[in-house]
């Protein structure tokens, strides 16, 4: 007998705990709360947490070696625990399993959010060690209620890939596609398992996982917090889909782990959520919850400043000299970071001597602190680029084995580049050293943290390599918030070879991250669209590299592209004309008109589907709504291309045009609740501010 244990309201969704009585499991499922009387089927019910304890019966249903899910059937409800503070509602449910553990569930809403929070605590009650192989930070059941049988031809799973430079592709597949169907019986179990190995974790996919019922417009979505190797899974047996996610697993992520007796062992944070609309309005709701990581960032950080980044200036040889030829350009501008990248140590032995962080006294004569004072005088905070994590094969701190990490007893090298030990205390002493006191003594205000190869599997220094991993990346967690406390009014960036670290745990410990490394390519703005999904448009910044050669009509697509998040100026600035001067300081003013719409908002995309990022076709249009103001930015590409792009606005309100960037694209206009554009050709740009009158 399946009963619904207890329900919460939160927002305009409901939280529904399912009991069955029978075998005693305890599952979750999420609904609008204009279905929270939706009928419970009568199969299994999932349980809220799925773990695998070494020595335990494995799955069966044919998915063994496929999914590490169902190896927790013992797991069986004891209590549930509701705790209110001012703001937040906590639930504790407890399940327990007769070998001698317990799993605690924990999902937390704060008033105001859309989505909840949640996350795992498994505890050890036995007098023996434990292995843990698998443990979920969420699973979620009950997709879909809406229909009384398996609901053929109506559900859709979303997820989003992401590689180097061509970060967020938008996949959305029946799951009939991904052979997801249940079988005639329910004897066979089915799963889809993905996500990333490694220390990039957006490097393959983002981890997210969505699943839409196309006749109601439901979506029930999820989005796990974790830097490491992490794993979604679509599955199912009965008519219902469940999805789960969490740390990769043995199988997927070579991890397992020792519990010692009493000992605690807590999951990433996942979020969660449900809406009866869109996968835009799916996405908004998870990634609203990063507001609050973002707003303790530094107040300089508030008005989203513009930057200048010289790295496409100077391809990794900034010096003194050419730095402060861009200052002083710059200095009467409303340009407010000035950044030094990569390439300002001593490069004796290369590109690759980044890790022992000597300035380069060649390029930089008086030192650094002499430059960061010079970019001061001229009005910018100056910032610093560092590597922090890795060494390269130039550095003699590559030869400084007993502080690096090692796979199978030697050091781990990936093309050039090992690892520091971010759990070693002569580790984070030395980076305490080299790095925060390098910010502090030369009065950098911005340091810039990137991050350039992948661990792999795992590494040595625990109980699988995978184990290993996961205690490096808490190190790196602990640095950043060490970097944090010494340096409170920093702001500090977030790029991993552009954009492999956009999740939310990265994302909280810093204040803004670069959005990709397509520096000047076309897919610019593709990729910055995509990101409104996945990260808040406040935190992604974003290039605009100009270029001498660039027609005035490529600088504009550029620089509009940088209204779809952050500002970030690049590249030829001293050699361009008068005229390209004026239109980069038209973009500039334009950008702080919208900041108020970047900063918090509802982003909806408008296009066709793109089927190449290096080669795209057709056009897009992306809407930003915020309260009576909102912003649409336009990019057209290669052909395939309508006379006019029409753009539904939000019909409960008039609009009218307060601004248009470029100047000339006046023939943008409104007509009842249609914002309407013409084509200008093949890759152009334009951009309107609205207000709601």
């Amino acid at each position: 007998m399946i009963t619904i244990y207890s329900t919460f309201v939160f927002s305009d969704f409901v939280v529904q705990y399912l009991l069955d009585g029978t075998t005693g499991q305890i599952g979750l499922r999420l609904l609008p709360e204009a279905s929270a009387g939706a009928p419970v089927k009568d199969h299994p019910i999932d349980s809220l947490v799925h773990v695998f304890v070494r020595g335990g019966s494995r799955p069966g249903g044919f998915a063994n070696g496929q999914t590490m899910r169902e190896s927790s059937s013992s797991l069986r409800f004891d209590s549930q625990q509701v705790l209110n503070s001012p703001g937040c509602t906590t639930v504790k449910t407890r399940l327990v399993d007769e070998i001698g553990y317990m799993c605690e569930h924990h999902l937390s809403w704060t008033q105001g959010d859309e989505a909840v929070e949640v996350q795992t605590v498994f505890e050890n009650t036995s007098e023996s060690i434990l292995t843990l192989e698998m443990i979920t930070s969420f699973s979620m059941d009950g997709i879909t209620p809406y229909d009384s049988g398996d609901a053929p031809a109506r559900l859709v799973a979303h997820r989003f890939r992401s590689g180097w430079s061509a970060e967020g592709r938008h996949e959305h597949s029946p799951i009939e596609l991904l052979h997801l169907e249940r079988s005639h019986s329910g004897a066979a179990a089915f799963s889809q398992r993905f996500g990333q190995v490694g220390s990039m974790p957006v490097r393959s996919f983002f981890p997210f996982v969505a699943i839409e019922d196309s006749v109601e417009k439901v979506f029930w979505g999820a989005q796990l917090a974790w830097a490491g190797s992490w794993q979604m899974e679509i599955y199912r047996k009965y008519d219902d889909l469940t999805i789960s996610g969490g740390l990769a697993d043995r199988e997927f992520g070579h991890w397992f782990k020792h519990i010692q007796p009493r000992e605690r062992f807590e999951t990433p944070r996942a979020v969660l959520s449900t809406v009866r609309g869109t996968i835009d309005h799916l996405c908004a709701r998870l990634t609203a919850v990063q507001q609050r990581a973002a707003d303790l960032h530094p107040e300089s950080e508030k008005d989203l400043p513009v930057l200048f980044n010289e790295w496409c200036t100077t391809w990794g040889n900034p010096s003194h000299d050419n730095v402060l030829a861009s200052a002083d350009l710059l200095k009467n501008s409303k340009v407010r970071l000035f950044i030094i990248d990569a390439g300002w140590w001593c490069r004796g032995n290369g590109s690759s001597a980044h890790g022992d962080w000597e300035p380069c006294k060649r390029s930089f004569p008086q030192g650094l602190e002499a430059t960061a004072q010079a970019i001061r005088d001229r009005g910018m905070v100056p910032g610093l680029w560092f590597e922090v994590e890795t060494c390269g094969s130039g550095s003699s701190a590559f030869a400084l084995t007993d502080h690096l990490l090692k796979l199978d007893g030697s050091p781990l090298t990936v093309a050039g580049r090992r690892f520091w030990d971010m759990c070693d205390p002569w580790v984070v002493d030395h980076l305490s050293d080299r790095v925060i006191g390098l910010i502090k003594k030369c009065g950098f205000g911005y340091l810039k943290i990137d991050y350039n190869e992948a661990i792999g599997i795992g590494c040595d220094g625990a109980e699988s390599p995978g184990e290993g991993l996961r205690r490096q990346i808490e190190g790196v967690y602990a640095f950043f918030r060490k970097i944090r406390e010494s340096l409170p009014d920093v702001i500090i960036e977030n790029c991993a070879s552009g954009g492999h670290r956009l999740e939310p745990s990265m994302m909280a410990l810093t204040s803004v991250a670069s959005f990709s490394d397509a520096h000047e390519n076309v897919e610019i703005p593709v990729i910055a669209a995509n990101l409104h999904r996945l990260i808040l448009p406040r935190q992604s910044q974003i290039w605009a590299v100009m270029r001498r050669a660039d027609s005035e009509r490529r600088m504009a697509y550029s620089l509009a592209a940088t209204f779809l998040g952050r500002m970030c100026l690049s590249g030829d600035l001293t050699e361009l004309t008068k005229e390209q001067w004026n239109l980069v300081n038209e973009a500039v003013n334009y950008y702080e008109n919208a900041v108020p719409i970047i900063r918090k908002g509802f982003s909806r995309r408008f296009g066709p589907e793109l089927l190449s990022f290096r080669h795209p076709q057709g056009w897009q249009a992306l809407l930003r709504t915020s309260g009576t103001r909102a912003m649409v930015v336009i990019h057209s590409f290669a052909q395939q291309l309508p006379e006019k792009i029409e753009i539904d606005l939000p019909p409960e309100a008039a609009w009218n045009i307060e601004k248009v960037f470029p100047a000339n694209s006046a023939q943008i206009r409104i007509e009842g609740s249609r914002l309407i554009c013409p084509v200008d050709g093949e890759f152009f740009a334009a951009s309107a501010l609205l207000r709601a009158s």
